[in-house]
């Protein structure tokens, strides 16, 4: 747009009013300066709109409530010129220029004084009227004449005091007890919001005074404030970004080094590799933002020569406004809703749960981003292929975005934040989704080779617990990992020590490429790949039938493991053998299928995961488990307790599993129990020792994957010596190393970091 220009945009379901304000001789500033109130009051005389945005190096937002008062502004005028209120005939009986002249150019001195400062021309009309009445007083034969001209000033008046911001500013002055010099009065009426002119979303901070705040940190540079709301259930996730809060100076630096670098295509560069783009061009915009600084006399130390580089690296080869909510790993999941720039963006926080932020979406800068995930997963997203679904590795997050026809009101998005570090059994019964014990059972599971699947709704934390079992297998297994989009934190977990190939299938919902492997393609050849752990991240569709085919003719030897939506056990048959078609006698090959749920206490708004089943499947059975004794209950859920029940004595007798693992291990049940017993203890040992010296780092794979291979190690040099585990020596053992090689690094870590912030 050229200066002064205007535009009306439509954006989720409200109409903008665009002026470019660069190179005008006033500010952008309604409240500030007059010209600028009669400009937009000019505008909107022509122009329906429900917010009005003034855009120069930022962007200062009105909103819906500060337009509508200026929209009043603007049809007071159209109204009052309509009616021709200077016309003589309003202005009184007589023809005389002498009488007339002075109540016309009064009469347009109010009007004009209303489109730049509608409240002094309140006050100057009120002058005018007592004027007019003394007059009236003393009119004698000219009385019908001067009262003419009063009724034209007392219906101008009248439509004035109609005039919300009129109303309001009566109200407000009568509070003060004065009126104050200048434009003074209008920034309490016309605070706008403030945004950089090149970002699409808006933040807004409004009525944060009635809110609680319950906790506040920092997410790469920007502040994060959790507010409680006392009438809303959600949380208020707001977020503050440095670039929303610049002086003028910086802003001109930021959009000058965003226009000077927007056509650098360095033909040097990889830019397969995202975090070396990232990096390359961060020092591209520290020399830009230095040169273009120096040249305009603008004085930056290196920090903010820094920051300011992020800032346009966040809006050039970053996600925008999107990467940090994205880059907080306390939140989990993040939605965007169609139509965009309608509510704002809501996320799921893993300590407060659902929350609303302060971030809205704009259809602008939808497109903007969706062009960025288009080239970044070389897949189509139009209305023949309306739904995008990948993987954006260095945010490490899963990305679903759906579009027309699909999304009736426009592109809509949904993200999974993955965890940095692969989760772990001992930070699940830190966090009480299950105790100790069934920690061990899990593990036990792990060890003696068992095929599990594992059943949850979204949100349940299935693919959480998956990794956490992986993370028990030994690391001289093989491990095949195949999965449609990559949840699961492969490349952590090699670096933990774990020998693992990934296998990358086709999307189930469309978008794929052609050149990309179907989930049942990819399935059959891991099956030729040698003897190996396999791994699916879920289990989905037609793959299950070739899973289970393996399965049967003992093609897997070792253990399976899978996650799948569900809420128990016999929901899980019922999915696997009438949906995905699998035959029930197929279905057996299953060991155990492991349950968790999202739980609400007492029918609190709060969730907790929580492992609520686990259950044995057996194989004397024909048509229906349920009905023919086909399931075997280990443990399930107490919600009074928040706790599982464990059926040892069935367990004991009736485990077809058990008795199966006993056999082919030459073990009696009790020398099994107390197996489990060890490893449920390891798990508890660590997470009271992190809660005594307070060190949640001893919890995190990198410690809890060495505690636990330091325990195979330990046990099986006491079976090689003496032919069976001693375990209370065992576990002795055990604890005094990792008293001594874990605790007291942890300790000494924690000590120098507190040492290095005093200083």
């Amino acid at each position: 747009m050229a200066p002064g220009q205007a535009v009306v945009k439509s954006d989720g379901g409200k109409k903008r009013l665009v002026i470019d304000y660069r190179g005008m001789a006033w500010g952008p500033d309604i409240a500030q300066y007059g010209q600028a109130f009669a400009d937009v009051v000019e505008k909107l005389r022509e122009a329906d709109a429900d917010e009005v945005v003034l855009s120069e190096y930022y962007e200062r937002i009105y909103d819906e409530k500060q337009t509508s008062w200026l929209r009043e502004v603007a049809d007071l005028i159209n109204n009052l010129e309509a009616d021709a209120v200077w016309s003589p005939s309003h202005l009184g009986k007589t023809t005389e220029s002498k009488t007339l002249g002075p109540r016309h150019d009064a009469v347009l001195r109010i009007l004009n004084l209303i489109k730049s400062d509608p409240f002094k021309a309140y006050l100057t009309l009120i002058q005018e009227m007592k004027g007019v009445a003394g007059q009236a007083a003393n009119a004698g034969p000219n009385l019908e004449d001067v009262q003419i001209y009063l009724g034209t000033l007392r219906y101008i008046r009248q439509k004035m005091e109609e005039m919300k911001l009129i109303q309001a500013m009566k109200d407000y002055l009568s509070q003060l007890g004065s009126i104050p010099e200048g434009r003074t009065a209008y920034h309490a009426f016309f605070e706008s919001s403030i945004k950089p002119s090149f970002i699409g979303s808006r933040i807004f901070f409004t009525a944060t005074e009635q809110l609680e705040l319950v906790d506040q940190y920092d997410v790469d540079g920007t502040k994060v404030y959790i507010y409680r709301h006392p009438d809303q259930v959600q949380y208020q996730y707001f977020i503050n970004p440095p670039e929303y809060s610049l002086p003028p100076e910086k802003y001109f630096l930021l959009e000058k080094t965003k226009e000077v670098v927007a056509q650098h295509r360095p033909e040097s560069v990889q830019f397969l590799d995202i975090t070396q783009a990232r990096k390359y061009f961060r020092k591209v915009y520290v020399a830009t933002i230095a040169d273009l600084a120096l040249k305009n006399n603008i004085k930056l130390t290196v920090e903010e020569k820094e920051d300011l580089a992020s800032i346009v690296a966040r809006y050039t080869i970053g996600y925008g406004i999107l990467e940090i909510l994205l880059s907080d790993r306390r939140v989990t999941d993040v939605y965007i809703d169609s139509p965009l720039g309608d509510k704002p963006i809501y996320l799921v926080h893993g300590k407060y749960g659902q929350c609303q932020t302060n971030v809205i979406f704009s259809n602008e800068e939808a497109r903007s981003i969706v062009s960025r995930f288009r080239a970044l997963s070389g897949r189509p997203f139009d209305e023949g292929h309306p739904i995008l679904d990948f993987d954006l590795e260095d945010l490490q997050t899963r990305i679903a975005v759906i579009g027309k026809p699909l999304a009736l009101d426009g592109i809509a998005f949904a993200f999974r934040l993955h965890k940095q570090t692969p989760w772990t059994l001992a930070q699940f019964v830190d966090g009480k989704a299950f105790d100790s014990f069934t920690a061990g059972v899990l593990s036990f599971f792990v060890d003696a080779q068992a095929s599990m699947l594992i059943v949850g709704s979204r949100g349940a934390g299935k693919t959480s617990l998956l990794q956490a079992m992986m993370l028990e297998l030994p690391q001289n297994l093989r491990t095949l990992v195949q999965e449609d989009t990559q949840e699961l934190p492969v490349p952590q977990m090699k670096k933990l020590g774990l020998n693992i190939q990934r296998l990358k299938t086709r999307p189930p919902l469309g978008g794929g490429t052609e050149s990309e492997v179907s989930a049942e393609d990819a399935l059959r050849t891991a099956l030729r790949l040698g003897d190996s752990v396999l791994i699916v991240g879920e289990v989905r569709s037609t793959e299950a039938k070739a899973l289970y085919e393996a399965m049967r003719v003992g093609a897997v030897g070792n253990v399976v493991m899978g996650t799948i939506h569900g809420e128990s056990a016999y929901s899980i048959w019922d999915r696997v053998v009438n949906d995905l078609g699998v035959p029930t006698t197929s279905f057996k090959a299953t060991d155990f299928c492991v349950v968790a749920a999202p739980i609400r206490f007492k029918g609190s708004l709060k969730r907790f995961r929580r492992l609520i089943e686990l259950t044995e499947v057996k194989k004397d059975w024909s048509e229906d488990p349920g009905k023919e004794d086909g399931f075997l209950q280990w443990m399930t859920f107490d919600a009074n307790k928040d706790g599982l029940d464990l059926f040892k004595e069935a367990i004991k007798s009736k485990s077809e599993w058990l008795q199966k693992v006993q056999r082919m291990r030459g073990l009696d049940f009790d020398a099994v129990w107390s197996e489990i017993e060890a490893r449920g203890q390891t798990k508890q040992y660590l997470v009271d020792a992190k809660n005594k010296l307070e060190i949640p780092r001893l919890l995190e794979a990198e410690y809890a994957v060495r505690a636990h291979m330091h325990y195979l190690l330990a046990s099986e040099k006491q079976r090689e010596e003496t032919g069976k585990v001693d375990y209370p020596t065992l576990m002795a053992g055990w604890k005094e190393w990792v008293d001594r090689e874990l605790v007291a690094d942890l300790v000494r870590q924690k000590e120098s970091a507190a040492q290095g912030a005093a200083e």
